[in-house]
């Protein structure tokens, strides 16, 4: 999943980035609202963190622009002290909100309530031939044997599993899977589908990660 942070705090990012990378979430930053602005309305996420006291445009700037083209959902964070913010924040459409200093176990659990919210009509449980993806326990089997994968490998085919037949670039994939400073150019994607395609497809006759040339790569089930 893919999280986007608005937060002029260096150390709350960096917290924050560490924390939920661990958890295996893509995280992008922005340091003032005129960026996150930008961000938001430019790329895909899953949930945005947004803080109410912000550089350039405040937190109430940066949910309205959103509001006006997209629902992603929103958790604004306030000082504990300001309860007008967070009844402002509600009433302009955010859709939860938390207060400084805040847990990061309630956060992280917040963000996959708020994530889910928003997928209800997608399935947790992916198939791809005798392929089964979990995307919430973060686990895959194949033809009931469960995959030893690293975090960014169950990213990575999570990503391919929830478009499977459709063909990823390489921008498409490093957006996905990594965040948007990412360099697409190095090696890293190839290395990263090479690691993915010796666990998922080393062991077994029939293969479901496919490349195909000067397009990208593509998860799905073919014709012997």
């Amino acid at each position: 999943m893919k999280v986007l942070i608005v937060e002029d705090e260096q150390k709350v990012v960096d917290y924050l980035r560490s924390g939920l990378t661990e958890q295996g979430w893509v995280v992008d930053v922005a340091l003032d609202g005129e960026e996150g602005t930008h961000l938001a309305l430019e790329f895909d996420y899953d949930v945005v963190v947004l803080d109410v006291m912000l550089p350039k445009r405040d937190g109430f700037a940066v949910l309205g622009s959103l509001r006006e083209r997209k629902s992603t959902p929103v958790i604004m964070l306030t000082a504990r002290d300001h309860v007008n913010d967070r009844v402002r924040g509600l009433r302009e459409g955010a859709d939860d909100y938390l207060t400084k200093p805040f847990s990061f176990i309630e956060l992280v659990e917040r963000l996959h309530a708020l994530a889910r919210r928003t997928r209800v009509q997608e399935s947790t449980l992916i198939s791809v031939g005798d392929l089964f993806v979990d995307l919430i326990g973060r686990r895959a089997t194949r033809d009931g044997h469960r995959l030893d994968l690293t975090a960014k490998e169950f990213q990575l085919l999570s990503v391919l599993a929830r478009r499977q037949g459709d063909i990823l670039s390489k921008t498409a994939i490093t957006e996905l899977v990594w965040d948007v400073n990412f360099d697409s150019h190095t090696n890293v994607v190839e290395t990263a589908i090479k690691r993915l395609r010796a666990k998922l497809d080393g062991p077994f006759t029939t293969k479901l990660l496919h490349t195909v040339r000067g397009m990208g790569y593509v998860l799905e089930v073919r014709e012997a």
